[in-house]
């Protein structure tokens, strides 16, 4: 059985299609090239299969950010909370768990016990505990942003709550002349603090990371001090399209 995926997001949408439960192909469009390029609307958004190079499939899921974005004809929808759980669930193999996905612009925490969601914290209205966050700082720092996750090292103090005035404190950091490992130190220690305070009643035990940021390594090293085991994950970007596709092969009928 051929079931598809995708995951929709304010930026890229994730594409998986699976095959006999396991993941055969996998793409990244952006999302505007999504839906110029590979969707026409009558009604509801339709996908050009053929375009994407999936061809026929059995069964399609969607998930994505705003009600709006999953509104695809033939595709059934699901919320991001129950797609990226089922795709923790696949690429993991456990059934309890707290699932951390911090993507572009929003954070979903998830308690997961028995393979059911039993809690969670969401944070969709502050771009400085997200992505993008991380993407401005290294913006104005002039560098990659897989080179600065690197760092976390002696971290400057940055204490600015806000995604747009954290720029003008960083700005303020080079200009005193503090070396570029303890700037881009102080922006993965700040964007961690802002998850703490998120993680806050989810300590202590397996931390499944997903969402690109869970490719940060200073990330990760520091939240190794709150969790017992921080469990890698294959494909962190691809988690909620992975969590369509298993959704749709055990649940939908």
């Amino acid at each position: 059985m051929r079931i598809l995926g995708i995951d929709i997001g304010s930026r890229e949408v994730k594409i998986v299609l699976m095959e006999n439960n396991n993941i055969v192909q996998k793409k990244k469009v952006s999302t505007m090239s999504f839906y110029r390029d590979y969707c026409s609307f009558d009604g509801k958004i339709i996908v050009d299969l053929e375009k994407l190079d999936i061809g026929e499939v059995d069964k399609a899921v969607s998930t994505g950010y705003g009600k709006n974005n999953t509104d695809l004809k033939l595709f059934t929808p699901i919320n991001e909370i129950k797609a990226h759980t089922y795709g923790a669930i696949y690429q993991t193999n456990l059934k309890d768990f707290i699932l951390l996905d911090v993507g572009g612009q929003d954070v979903k925490v998830v308690k997961i016990e028995k393979g059911i969601t039993t809690d969670l914290e969401l944070n969709e209205k502050c771009a400085a505990s997200c992505g993008r966050y991380l993407e401005n700082m290294a913006n104005v720092l002039e560098i990659a942003l897989d080179e600065m996750s690197k760092y976390s090292e002696n971290p400057v103090d940055l204490n600015s709550t806000c995604a747009v005035f954290s720029e003008s404190e960083l700005i303020g950091k080079i200009a005193e002349g503090v070396s570029i490992e303890r700037l881009c130190a102080g922006v993965n220690y700040s964007l961690y603090k802002r998850l703490q305070h998120l993680l806050t009643k989810f300590r202590g035990e397996k931390l499944v990371l997903t969402g690109g940021v869970a490719n940060n390594t200073a990330i990760r090293n520091y939240l190794k001090n709150d969790y017992e085991e921080i469990v890698p994950v294959e494909e962190p970007q691809f988690n909620g399209a992975i969590g369509c596709c298993y959704y749709g092969s055990k649940i939908l009928r």
